[in-house]
This record gives structure tokens, sequence and C-alpha cells, in this order.
């Protein structure tokens, strides 16, 4: 038998500086799914402002892919904002100002990235942002609000550009939910995933699914 993919494999394509993230997470704070890469050696590096007494979270699905040079900004970023000056004097040395409640500071929750999603080099994403399965996000862009499934976003701050499928097609592929299949049957399923017959594969899907429901 074939070696099967490993999730907890670091470096899944020798001679290329791809990373799988879940094996290199340190931080209980953030949540990454198999096989998702980042296309660098130090992926947290990237998520900036994640203090812990905030309690927010960084959550990323299955399967995404990950360009290089991209930022998640977290919501220690934000400075207070209902006085009069935004000034952060409670983490800086010899301030007298005590830490102000949860409450009173921007925070946005957590930042939730789904499942085969497409992040394009140099982009940032905001605190707070949710991005939907299957979405794709353009090099450069600044995402500060959510994303739609299977939507391809860009620019500064990023807009939606078009949906990459019709609505019955992307209702298909949330039923369906390729990335939970186990390993084995992905592999099946990449020539299906790889095809550009739109109708084919919709097909293909209704009979998996058909096949599922009847056992």
């Amino acid at each position: 038998m074939s070696k099967q993919p490993d999730p907890n494999v670091t470096h899944p394509a020798p001679g290329f500086p791809v990373t799988y993230v879940k094996p290199t997470i340190t931080r209980p704070n953030i949540e990454v799914g198999d096989f998702t890469y980042y296309s660098g050696e130090d992926f947290e590096s990237r998520v900036t402002h994640h203090y812990e007494f905030y309690g927010d979270r960084l959550i990323i699905g299955k399967f995404c892919q990950i360009a290089a040079d991209i930022t998640f900004i977290m919501n220690g970023a934000n400075h207070k904002m209902n006085g009069t000056s935004t000034f952060p004097f409670y983490i800086l040395e010899h301030w007298e100002q005590e830490q102000p409640p949860l409450s009173e500071l921007p925070n946005k929750g957590d930042t939730i990235v789904g499942n085969d999603v497409w992040i394009g080099q140099n982009a940032t994403i905001l605190p707070g942002v949710h991005i939907g399965d299957g979405a794709i996000i353009g090099l450069n862009s600044v995402v500060g609000s959510d994303v739609e499934p299977y939507t391809i976003v860009a620019g500064n701050p990023a807009k939606p550009i078009r949906k990459r499928f019709d609505d019955e097609f992307i209702n298909l592929m949330l039923r369906f939910k390729w990335w939970d299949r186990p390993v084995a049957e992905i592999q099946s399923l990449i020539p299906m995933l790889n095809d550009s017959d739109l109708e084919q594969v919709k097909r293909g899907i209704n009979e998996r699914l058909l096949a599922i429901n009847e056992q």
C-alpha cells in the first residue's frame, strides 16, 4: 500500500518552503485544521497582537492555502477609544494607569477562517473577521469584514469581486464538505475536485451524497 498524507509532517513538500501549520502551533489560542499549509517557516510570527488576557482565538480550518507574508492582526492591536486619549499607558513602564476592563477595550471576537480557503501573499486579516469555506483572498488585500463562502475578495479594504460558483453549486459544496472525509476517500475525490466541468462535478457529488444518505 502506498503511503498516505500525514497532517503531522512539518515539511510536506521537500524542496519547497511549505509548512503544514498544525504541528507547528504552540499557542493555546490558535487552532488549525489538518493539511492547512503556510508558504514559510514560522506561521505564528504572522499572528500579531495576540495577547492571552484578551482571550480571542484564531481558528483556521482544513486544507487552507496561506501564502507568504500574510498577517493576522488580533484584537490586542486595538486601543481604548472611549476616552480623550488612545495612548495605552497601562502597558508601559512606570505609567500609573491600571489595565482597563476588557469590556472597555475594543474586542471583535475570534477570527475564523473556514476550510479550503486560499489567502494570497501579503494579505492582512483584521480582528474578528470570519472567512467562509472555499473563499479566495487576493494578494495585498486588507480584510476587515466577513467573507461569504466561495467568494473572491480583493483590495484595501477588500471587496467582493465575484462568487466562484452559482448559489446552487455553493450550497452543494457546503453540504458535501469534502475536507471532512477520510484521507483515503479524499484521494479518490481529487479528479473530481480538479474537474472544470462543473455539471459533471455536480452529478458526482449528488451521487455520493445519495449513497451516504442510503447507508
